[in-house]
């Protein structure tokens, strides 16, 4: 694994390279909270495949500078620099959860090089005509989008309990305690041997403290700064029937809207499943559109 910094207004992007050097490049955006750490399944696969696999921290999170006041939007101008940093010209992207509206911006504001887009387990847009976002939602989760809505000064004190916990409890005792954090469906996935990247990719997205979490929650429950209409390249859909974390009913919406040319919605996964098992689905479809 690689590790880059990107210089740009003033500001640095935290990038993580894995797979194949010389490969396809396909970039990958992170949940909600987290951090660019490429899963070892992930880069095992994209070195079969042929990939250059490349994670971005966003804003705040990680050793990427905060840009306060970000829309989801900002991310495509972010992913461009690093892509001109790399040398890299037409790359395809895959984004989960909170990540999978920042891999649709770059789709949508960034046509001609990103060549297809993936969503996984990712959310519609909080002003998504006739849709309620929060329906079938994990209360803890409505509340954060909620307290997203009311501002920085109902959210942050919402999230810092669980960011002073990532910073400062033991690894091992939070793995053992995600338990009482998931959905059945997510907790067995967790004590197969995810709960450990899990982990630990939120502690190191945290580890500069909760501006990234804080600034990714205000910016998807506002206008995202883009028209999905925009998107003309292949879109997939990957989510599992079982989140509740992000209803699948988003999965619905966003499969209608984009008129997704691949949807996969696992009837037994939750939230979890999906980037723990789906990945090689994922990048194997991406491949099929370079």
């Amino acid at each position: 694994m690689h590790e880059h910094t990107v210089e740009r207004d003033g500001r640095q992007l935290h990038v993580v390279e894995d797979g194949l050097p010389e490969g396809w490049p396909v970039v990958v955006h992170h949940g909600t909270p987290g951090a660019p750490l490429l899963w070892p399944t992930w880069s095992d696969d994209a070195r079969r495949r042929g990939i250059r696999l490349l994670g971005v921290a966003r804003p705040g999170y990680a050793r990427s500078t905060r840009l306060p006041g970000r829309s989801v939007a900002d991310i495509a101008a972010d992913v461009a620099a690093v892509a001109d940093a790399l040398g890299i010209d037409r790359f395809a992207t895959w984004g989960v959860s909170g990540g999978g509206p920042h891999a649709l911006a770059c789709a949508a504001l960034l046509p001609g090089r990103v060549t297809a887009v993936a969503s996984l387990g990712g959310l519609a847009p909080w002003d998504a005509p006739g849709f309620d976002v929060l329906d079938g939602m994990r209360e803890d989760n409505v509340a954060e989008l909620v307290a997203a809505r009311q501002g920085a000064e109902a959210l942050n004190p919402l999230l810092q309990p669980t960011a002073t916990a990532m910073a400062t409890a033991d690894r091992q005792d939070l793995i053992d305690q995600l338990d009482g954090f998931l959905d059945e469906a997510d907790a067995q996935v967790a004590r197969t041997g995810f709960g450990g990247p899990l982990v630990d990719g939120i502690r190191a997205g945290l580890r500069p403290g909760l501006d990234g979490w804080s600034d990714d929650d205000l910016a998807l429950v506002r206008p995202w700064g883009f028209d999905l209409a925009a998107i003309t390249c292949p879109v997939g859909v990957w989510h599992g029937k079982q989140d509740a974390m992000v209803p699948a009913a988003h999965a619905d919406w966003l499969a209608a809207t984009l008129r997704a040319e691949r949807i996969d919605l696992p009837p037994t996964d939750g939230h979890l499943a999906v980037l723990a098992h789906r990945v090689t689905d994922v990048h194997a479809w991406l491949l099929q559109h370079q």
